[in-house]
C-alpha cells in the first residue's frame, strides 16, 4: 500500500496522540489513509461513548461522510502520533484517474466499510439488550465466511469483551445476557469461543423483536 502512495505524499498529514481528527456530526469532505499510528474510532450511543473500531495502517476511515455527503457518524481520535494520507473528492478524482488498481481496491474497501458500518449502527440502535446481543452473533455470521459451518450450530473464536465491544455495552452486563442464553439452551460459552447452538432459532429470535418496533 505504501509503495503504491508514494506518489501521493503531498496528501500527507500528521496528528499529536490525542488529537481529533474529526468529530461525530459535523459536516465531512475529508477520507484518510493511515500510514502510521493507530485511529480509535467512537461512537455516542446514549449517554454513553462507545469504541467502534481502532484501526491501523494501512486502514481507511471517513469515507461515508465524502461517499453520502452526511455529517460524520462517528469520531476519530489519534491513539498515537499519526500519519496519513488525506484525501477530499478533487484529490479522489485523481487517485481514481492517475492509479486504477489502487482505486479498485479503495472502492471494495469503501463497499465492506460502508456495509459494516450501517449493520454496526443497526446493533447498537436496538432497544433490547437481549436481542442487541443476539444480533451480534448474526453480523459475525455475515461478515466472517471463514467460521465453521456445521448444521446449524455456529461456532465462533470471539470472547465476552468482543461482544460488548460490537454491542456497545458493559462486558459485565453482555456476560449476564450470554450466560442467561447459555441457561435456555442457546449457546455455550468457553473462554476462548461462543458457541450458537442454532443460529437459524436465534435470527428469528431477532427478526420476532424487530417486528414488533
Amino acid at each position: 500500500m505504501s509503495d503504491g502512495f508514494s506518489s501521493f505524499s503531498r496528501f500527507s498529514r500528521t496528528f499529536a496522540a490525542g488529537e481529533i481528527i474529526f468529530s461525530e456530526f459535523e459536516p465531512g469532505s475529508k477520507f484518510y489513509l493511515i500510514q502510521s499510528g493507530r485511529v480509535e474510532i467512537i461512537k455516542n450511543a446514549g449517554e454513553f461513548e462507545r469504541t467502534l473500531d481502532i484501526l491501523q495502517p494501512p486502514e481507511m476511515f471517513g469515507e461515508m461522510a465524502i461517499l453520502e455527503g452526511f455529517p460524520r457518524t462517528a469520531t476519530a481520535i489519534a491513539m498515537d502520533n499519526v500519519r496519513v494520507l488525506e484525501f477530499n473528492a478533487q484529490n479522489f478524482d485523481i487517485l481514481l484517474k492517475g492509479n486504477p488498481q489502487i482505486a479498485l481496491k479503495l472502492l471494495k474497501t469503501f463497499s465492506k466499510r460502508i456495509y459494516d458500518s450501517k449493520r454496526r449502527f443497526m446493533i447498537l440502535t436496538i432497544p433490547d439488550p437481549n436481542v442487541k446481543i443476539a444480533d451480534v452473533f448474526l453480523m459475525l455470521e455475515e461478515t466472517q465466511p471463514d467460521i465453521i459451518k456445521e448444521d446449524e450450530r455456529r461456532e465462533f473464536m470471539v470472547q465476552i469483551d468482543d461482544i460488548a465491544h460490537w454491542a456497545g455495552m458493559s462486558a459485565t452486563q453482555t456476560k449476564d445476557i450470554i450466560s442467561r442464553f447459555v441457561i435456555k439452551n442457546r449457546m455455550e460459552l468457553y473462554s476462548d469461543r461462543i458457541i450458537v447452538k442454532n443460529i437459524t432459532d436465534l435470527r428469528r429470535f431477532v427478526n420476532a423483536q424487530r417486528n414488533q418496533v
